[in-house]
């Protein structure tokens, strides 16, 4: 009887795999200190409440009292989600991070107070502060920005109640997190060489991308075989999550939460209203990329297990870490040395946790606060999904560090519209890359299959999922009850619509909804959409070498939220208020396909 492979445990990891963390506290008690020295800084904002119209002095002082308190308890936030997340089975780290959620929810009540009564003041009382302190003038914007939404501010005891019940607003959210990350036991299953694997998330993917197709389809019919067995109590959380989110919009005066949600970032709804118009109007490219998978597959069927091996049936390129630190430095040249300097600093400085070990958060992410490096956690596997993945987290932190290192803290970060097109223009870099200097028809062919399934999975997949996103708060706000049954079937239609008539519709599917994450973050997911199609026309104008475009993407980079996310992308040369940086993606899409079509027939 063959042995089950296991994932190891964190403490048999090599330390040149794992982030260095000791560089935000050397030791848990530094922690512990930092928590009391936050625990001081919320009583010092509370004494400046009820204060702002006395003077502008008063008003500075106030301001950079909150700015200070929220600079502090970011950094222990992040340490504390950092330590759960590398091993959320780790006990001990995560009364750590709920201590920091804690935390953050008397730090959100403790400071609730500050935008009522912001809005409270004369606006021309406002206006004169600014005029007579030059100390002020940096926070301008900040202001601006917060003064902008006046109507849909609560007073500061309504605000500060809100506040108080965050935490158990987002309990839903985290007994997902918990229940998908740590407690939920998949089975083992085969892999190529007949060998028992432990199923995990990111073992799944992998095995999605085999070559074997009993491999695929054990893979995949047994991860869902959980998730149906818990689709009621996934239900139950995500249900409540929309409710909290209808909830807090209505309080609010918003007519929806997802015109809450965009106008966090003054993104007009249209922005997604046309995403998901011009993505459904394109969805026969799609059609048409899935008929050619199902010629080349040369099956009768092609289910939803088939949709990520290697579109030949040959093994994709594989890339090793330490093949894929070479191929990233290559991919991204273009952006320059002083981009190179920061992918330096990355994988010398240990930002990256790199290997996938028993208890990790699955999945990848970029993350850190102003006085920290901004990390990255990888579950890695060699494949070339792996390399862009890496690419696609590295354009986060890069996005990060040059933010942090160009702007005070005030603006010091960036809105979730922008952040996926930093990150995805290193995608579309490294393409155009690999396109250039492979030459073997087969490995082309592979880049082409990968950029158009990157382009399935980040365009059109992220957009079905907004799509589903809205509709599942736009139901619940007629009172429609969100059932297991009702999201499946619901889903699986919908999921019918996007792929076609060549994809069979596999009962399995319809319990995806139950294991998405973004699902419960509040109209996120459009922006993966979005941002890939913007990124398409930076990296175009990059690799073209349109005079100016490197200066205005570094410009952009290091922008934070200096200004309004739109107007950020104007700067940059995308004005994203139109369709037409959507028509571009979508024709290079076309052009790739049409290119995959002739290699296709020229090898036959």
């Amino acid at each position: 009887m063959s042995n089950v492979k296991q994932l190891p445990n964190r403490q048999d990891l090599p330390e040149k795999s794992m982030w260095d963390l000791s560089v935000i506290f050397e030791s848990d008690e530094d922690f512990n200190q930092a928590y009391q020295k936050v625990e001081e800084m919320i009583l010092e904002v509370k004494t400046y409440q009820g204060r702002l119209a006395e003077n502008s002095t008063i008003f500075l002082q106030a301001l950079e009292s909150l700015l200070a308190l929220s600079q502090k308890l970011e950094t222990v936030y992040v340490y504390s989600h950092l330590k759960n997340d590398q091993d959320t089975s780790n006990s001990f780290y995560q009364a750590m991070n709920d201590r920091a959620q804690m935390l953050a929810t008397r730090a959100g009540e403790a400071i609730a107070w500050f935008e009522p009564e912001v809005l409270a003041l004369d606006p021309n009382k406002l206006e004169n502060y600014f005029i007579e302190s030059n100390e002020l003038k940096i926070y301008k914007h900040y202001i601006d920005s917060m003064t902008s939404n006046r109507e849909h501010v609560l007073s500061s005891e309504m605000e500060g109640l809100l506040a108080g019940a965050n935490d158990l607003f987002q309990a839903s959210s985290k007994t997902f997190s918990v229940l998908n990350n740590a407690d939920i036991q998949f089975p083992s299953v085969k892999d190529e060489d007949g060998n028992e694997v432990q199923l995990s998330h990111g073992m799944y993917g992998q095995l999605l991308e085999s070559t074997d197709r009993e491999v695929r389809e054990d893979a995949f019919k047994k991860l869902y075989e959980v998730y149906e067995g818990l689709k009621n109590t996934f239900a139950s959380t995500l249900a409540a999550n929309v409710r909290y989110h209808n909830y807090t919009a209505k309080v609010h005066h918003f007519s929806s939460a997802r015109e809450r949600a965009l106008s966090e970032n003054h993104i007009p709804e249209t922005v997604h209203d046309t995403l998901i118009n011009v993505v459904n109007k394109n969805l026969p490219l799609l059609h048409r990329y899935m008929g050619l998978r199902k010629t080349l597959l040369n099956i009768e069927e092609m289910h939803m297990y088939d949709l990520y091996t290697p579109i030949t049936g040959e093994t994709g390129i594989k890339y090793s870490y330490e093949e894929a630190k070479e191929e990233t430095f290559n991919g991204l040249s273009t952006l320059g040395t002083e981009y190179k300097a920061v992918l330096n600093a990355a994988f010398t400085d240990r930002w990256i946790d790199v290997v996938e070990n028993r208890g990790k958060r699955s999945g990848a992410y970029s993350s850190g606060a102003y006085d920290t490096n901004p990390y990255i956690l990888l579950n890695w596997h060699d494949s070339l999904n792996h390399l862009y993945t890496l690419v696609h987290e590295l354009g986060h932190s890069a996005h990060s560090y040059f933010t942090r290192n160009n702007q005070p803290y005030v603006y010091g970060d960036y809105s979730i519209f922008l952040a996926e097109i930093a990150s995805t223009t290193n995608e579309n870099l490294l393409t155009d890359y690999l396109l250039k200097t492979k030459e073997d028809a087969k490995v082309r062919i592979n880049i082409l299959n990968h950029y158009l399934d990157g382009f399935k999975g980040t365009v059109f997949r992220q957009t079905q999922f907004a799509e589903f996103e809205h509709f599942m708060h736009e139901e619940a706000a007629k009172g429609v009850p969100l059932t297991a049954e009702y999201l499946s079937d619901s889903y699986k239609k919908l999921n019918d619509k996007y792929y076609g008539p060549a994809v069979e519709s596999d009962p399995e599917i319809a319990v995806e909804w139950s294991r998405i994450p973004h699902f419960y973050y509040n109209y996120y997911v459009y922006q993966y959409s979005t941002g890939f199609c913007a990124a398409t026309a930076l990296a175009d104008k990059i690799v073209n070498g349109e005079e100016g475009a490197l200066d205005r993407y570094l410009a952009y980079l290091k922008s934070g939220n200096s200004d309004y996310p739109i107007d950020v992308m104007k700067k940059a040369g995308v004005d994203m208020t139109n369709s037409e940086y959507l028509e571009r993606a979508f024709k290079i899409f076309e052009n790739r396909l049409n290119e995959l079509e002739s290699l296709l027939m020229a090898s036959k």
